[in-house]
């Protein structure tokens, strides 16, 4: 049995011996000095990597670029509609808008792209600031979905309820209460097709220089300032709370009663309070008519930068 070394050796002699058998078969043919891998080796010859993808990607692109093309294309119609439509039906909303601020010292803070304003004034040695958001056109719109549905539950759960009708001898009776006066149907009937009023949340906040501040939170409505909760802060950062932590620290402090648990006459002096500051029926108009024309505002700049961040 031949031993390792000796297999080692003999093994170039081998090859030397049927290389030179094949060379001497094949006529002309110039005798390669690289060596052949042998089928283990070839079965671990790395791949080589292609300069290029292997696959090509050009239908990827070109498909998704055909759907990019045609939603810019929607995205600016839309940007076309809502620009010649859009502030066309709020008309009168602007006018309102432009009335009041002229006529009135409120400085707006309208920052483009975000979603609140703020109405300065000076009042002697006092700083009112009023704050509402676009954010409550989505709040109420939401809300409108909830009692829609609600009302058509009650409607339907109604609709199984026995009549407020008795049977005597086969004869339907019905009771007094069941019937309607056709002028109360048709009054019934008008409040129905009346458009809710749209509610605006506003805070208001009164600083006096080292005396803190109060916070007044109302709700603008059908012309009206709807006061919701009087607070008062030593710090009058805590009054914006503009911040977490001063949002925060505010909710830990006695933020006093609901107005409405308050005395009927101290309501109205506080109501007066407001009035005397400017906070008034006026203002209470044209708030949510403000939101409405942001929002249609923001809206187009919404389209606007979706188009070009796509196009781009």
């Amino acid at each position: 049995m031949l031993s390792l070394r000796t297999l080692a050796r003999s093994v170039p002699r081998t090859v030397s011996r049927s290389f030179a058998t094949s060379s001497r078969s094949a006529v002309l043919r110039p005798v390669s000095t690289v060596p052949r891998p042998s089928l283990l080796q070839s079965s671990l010859k790395p791949a080589t990597r292609s300069p290029y993808a292997a696959f090509s990607t050009s239908s990827v692109f070109r498909q998704s670029a055909e759907g990019d093309v045609e939603l810019v294309a929607k995205l600016e119609d839309e940007v076309k509609h809502e620009k010649a439509s859009g502030l066309e039906d709020l008309e009168s909303s602007v006018q309102n808008i432009q009335y009041v601020l002229q006529n009135n010292s409120w400085e707006v803070k309208d920052v483009p792209g975000e979603q609140e304003i703020v109405l300065t004034k000076k009042f002697g040695n006092e700083e009112i600031r009023l704050t509402f958001t676009v954010a409550d056109l989505q709040n109420l719109s939401e809300q409108e979905d909830f009692d829609d549905g609600a009302l058509a539950d009650e409607m339907d759960f109604e609709g199984h309820q026995p009549t407020n009708q008795g049977r005597a001898g086969g004869v339907s009776q019905q009771h007094p209460e069941d019937r309607v006066a056709p002028a109360d149907r048709e009054l019934d009937e008008l409040d129905r097709d009346v458009e809710p009023s749209f509610p605006a949340r506003v805070n208001v906040t009164v600083e006096k220089p080292g005396n803190g501040a109060l916070l007044i939170q109302t709700v603008a409505q059908d012309g009206l300032f709807q006061v919701e909760e009087v607070s008062y802060f030593s710090k009058p950062d805590l009054a914006h709370a503009q911040t977490a932590e001063k949002d925060w620290a505010r909710q830990s402090l006695y933020a006093g009663p609901p107005f409405e648990n308050l005395d009927e006459d101290l309501q109205s002096y506080l109501e007066r309070y407001l009035e005397e500051r400017g906070v008034n029926a006026e203002l209470a108009n044209m708030i949510p008519d403000y939101i409405q024309v942001k929002e249609q505002k923001e809206y187009v700049r919404w389209l606007e930068s979706v188009k070009n961040f796509i196009s781009a």
